[in-house]
C-alpha cells in the first residue's frame, strides 16, 4: 500500500485519475437529470426551479443535506479548529439546535407557497404585505448573501486541486476550476435543480464512506484521540508570532465563550433564511417529507462533528497548508486535503478530493438556482416584464444561474480568496436581518411593513459596521478580520456601554437584536398613526395546506 505524494511534488496521476472519473461519473448524471421524473415541460419555474414540487423523503434528506453541509463546510470547519481549537465546533451546537427551531417555520412556509405558488422568500414577503419595496430588499439580500457563498465553495473545490498539484498563478491556474464550472452551469441549466438532487446521492454516500474511514484509521495511525488531543492542546498552547498569544486551545475561554453562544444561536436562525434552504423545502412534495427531515437531518450534525475533529487529527500529523502560488499565502483550506494526501493510499485519497469536489458542485447549482429565481420572480417579473409568461420567466432564472455561476468564479479569478471568505461573513449577517419579515411573518402580520424596511435597513448598516471594526491581528488586516467583537468596541452612537471588556460577541447576533428594536417601535408609531399597511393575499387556511388538499393550486399553473 503506497502512501500519496508529498503535497507540492507534482501532479498527483492516480488521484486526479480517479477525481477525474467520478467528476465525468456525475456530470452525465447533471444531463440525464432532465428526464428524471420530469414533466412535460422544464419550461416553468414549479419544474426548473423547485423539481416539480415532488421530491419525497429521501430525495429531500439529500437535496437539503448536500445545500446544507457544503464543500466548504468539510473544508473549513476542520481548518478553524485546527487553527483556533475549540471555538470551531461551534457549528456542532448550532447545526443541533437548528432543526427544532425551524420545525414549525419551514412547514408553514411550504403550505402557505404551495397554496399561492410562491418559490422564494420574496415571493411569500410581496403576497403578506402587498410591499414590492419589501420584497425586492429580501430578494437583494438573498442574492448578495448567496452570491459569496457560492464562491467558497470553490474555495473549498480549488484547495483539492491545488492539493492534487494543479496550483499554478494567473488564470492558467484557475483553468481547472473553470472547467468544472463551465461543466456544472451546463448541465444546471438544462436540468434545473433535479441535476444537484440526482447528484447529492453520489456526494454523500462518498462523503459519509470518506469520514467514517478517516475517524477510525486515523487515529488508530496517530496513536489514538487520547494522544491527538493531548498532542493538540500543546500545539494550539503555542505562541502565535503575530499576537505572542497562544493559538488556540481545544476548551473554550472566558473572552470567546459568549462568541461561541450567539454565533452558534445566530447561525441556527440564519441558516434556513438563505433562500438555497428554503429551495430544498419548497422542493418537497408535503408536510410530512419536511417533518421527516427535520428528524433525520441532525444525522448530518454528527457527521459535522466527526469532521471536525480532523482538525486536530492534522495537527498530530504535522499537517503544513499548502502555499496558494496566485497570493503567495498559506492557504488554510488544504489542511484537511493535505492530511488525506499524506495519510491515505493515493486510490483512496483520490476518492476523499472528489467527494470534497463533488460536495462543492451540488450547493453551487442549488445556491445558484435559488438566486436565479429571486432575480426572476422578485426583480424581473415584478419591474422589468410584468407579463412575462412562465416559459419567459424559466428561461431568465436560466440565463440568471450562468451569471451568478461566473460572478462567484470572478471573485476567485480576480479578489484574493480570503476576502471572499469576509463577504461570506458579511452575507450571514446580511440575511440574519431578513427574520422579522420571513420568519416572524409566517406567525403574525402584527409588525408594520414600514417598521420592517427600518429594522432592516438599522441591521445591515449596524451590523455592516461592526465588521468593519473587526481587526485580525494574525493576517494584520484592519477591517473585517473575522466574525469576534470585542464588546469594548461596541459603540452606540459613540456610548461604549461595556468599555474595557474583552468578552466577544457574533456581531449578527447584535444587529438583528437593533433591527427588532427598530421595527417595533417604528410599528406601534405607524399604527398609532394608522398607516396603511398593505394588503395581505394569503389566508389562515393557506398555512396548514398539505399535498392532497382539495382546490390546491395545481403545479405549474401561471403566476
Amino acid at each position: 500500500m503506497t502512501l500519496a505524494q508529498a503535497p507540492g511534488s507534482g501532479l498527483q496521476w492516480t488521484e486526479l485519475s480517479i477525481f477525474i472519473v467520478l467528476f465525468l461519473l456525475v456530470s452525465v448524471m447533471g444531463f440525464v437529470a432532465s428526464r428524471w421524473r420530469a414533466a412535460a415541460s422544464l419550461d416553468h419555474l414549479d419544474e426548473w426551479g423547485l423539481g416539480g414540487r415532488k421530491f419525497g423523503s429521501w430525495i429531500t434528506w439529500f437535496l437539503v443535506g448536500g445545500d446544507l453541509y457544503t464543500a466548504y463546510t468539510f473544508v473549513a470547519v476542520p481548518a478553524l479548529v485546527f487553527g483556533a481549537g475549540a471555538l470551531g465546533f461551534y457549528a456542532l451546537p448550532y447545526t443541533v439546535i437548528l432543526y427544532p427551531i425551524v420545525f414549525l417555520p419551514a412547514l408553514r412556509m411550504w403550505s402557505v407557497s404551495r397554496s399561492r405558488g410562491y418559490v422564494t422568500p420574496a415571493d411569500f414577503v410581496r403576497g403578506r404585505y402587498g410591499s414590492p419595496t419589501l420584497a425586492l430588499l429580501i430578494a437583494i439580500t438573498g442574492i448578495v448573501a448567496t452570491m459569496p457563498y457560492i464562491a467558497l465553495q470553490l474555495v473549498g473545490l480549488e484547495a483539492v486541486l491545488r492539493t492534487m498539484g494543479l496550483n499554478g498563478g494567473g488564470i492558467a491556474g484557475h483553468l481547472p476550476l473553470l472547467i468544472a464550472f463551465l461543466v456544472l452551469a451546463l448541465y444546471t441549466y438544462q436540468s434545473g435543480l433535479r441535476a444537484p438532487a440526482l447528484i447529492a446521492f453520489v456526494k454523500d454516500g462518498l462523503i459519509y464512506i470518506v469520514i467514517l474511514v478517516a475517524v477510525f484509521y486515523l487515529p488508530s495511525k496517530l496513536g489514538g484521540w487520547s494522544h491527538i488531543f493531548d498532542t493538540s492542546a500543546q500545539a494550539l498552547s503555542q505562541p502565535n508570532p503575530n499576537t505572542g498569544k497562544p493559538k488556540g486551545s481545544i476548551v473554550l475561554t472566558g473572552t470567546n465563550q459568549l462568541q461561541y453562544i450567539t454565533l452558534a444561536l445566530g447561525s441556527a436562525l440564519a441558516l434556513f433564511l438563505y433562500p438555497h434552504s428554503l429551495t430544498g423545502v419548497l422542493a418537497s412534495r408535503g408536510r410530512n417529507v419536511i417533518k421527516r427531515n427535520m428528524i433525520a437531518l441532525p444525522a448530518y450534525s454528527l457527521l459535522l462533528g466527526l469532521l471536525a475533529l480532523l482538525g486536530y487529527v492534522a495537527l498530530t500529523a504535522g499537517v503544513k497548508p499548502i502555499t496558494n502560488a496566485a497570493t503567495g499565502n498559506a492557504d488554510s483550506n488544504t489542511v484537511v486535503p493535505v492530511l488525506f494526501d499524506t495519510q491515505f493510499p493515493s486510490w483512496f485519497a483520490g476518492i476523499a478530493f472528489a467527494a470534497i469536489g463533488i460536495g462543492a458542485l451540488v450547493p453551487a447549482a442549488i445556491m445558484s438556482i435559488a438566486a436565479a429565481n429571486l432575480w426572476t420572480r422578485n426583480i424581473y417579473k415584478e419591474y422589468l416584464k410584468r407579463d412575462a409568461s412562465p416559459a419567459q420567466e424559466a428561461k431568465q432564472a436560466k440565463i440568471a444561474s450562468l451569471v451568478v455561476k461566473f460572478g462567484a468564479v470572478a471573485f476567485i479569478l480576480f479578489i484574493d480568496p480570503q476576502f471572499s471568505i469576509d463577504l461570506q461573513l458579511i452575507g450571514g449577517v446580511l440575511i440574519l436581518q431578513t427574520l422579522p419579515a420571513v420568519a416572524i411573518a409566517l406567525y403574525t402580520r402584527w409588525f408594520h411593513r414600514i417598521g420592517l424596511i427600518a429594522g432592516w435597513a438599522v441591521g445591515m448598516v449596524w451590523g455592516i459596521i461592526m465588521l468593519y471594526n473587526i481587526p485580525n491581528p494574525n493576517t494584520k488586516r484592519a477591517h473585517f478580520g473575522g466574525s469576534a467583537l470585542p464588546l469594548d468596541k461596541l459603540s452606540i452612537f459613540g456610548w461604549h456601554p461595556f468599555s474595557g471588556s474583552a468578552i466577544q460577541i457574533y456581531p449578527g447576533f447584535v444587529a438583528l437584536i437593533a433591527n427588532l428594536v427598530v421595527a417595533v417601535i417604528v410599528t406601534i408609531i405607524a399604527r398609532s398613526l394608522k398607516v396603511f399597511n398593505g394588503t395581505d393575499d394569503t389566508e389562515g387556511t393557506d398555512y396548514h395546506a398539505d399535498e392532497h388538499d382539495k382546490d390546491l393550486r395545481p403545479i405549474g399553473a401561471a403566476h
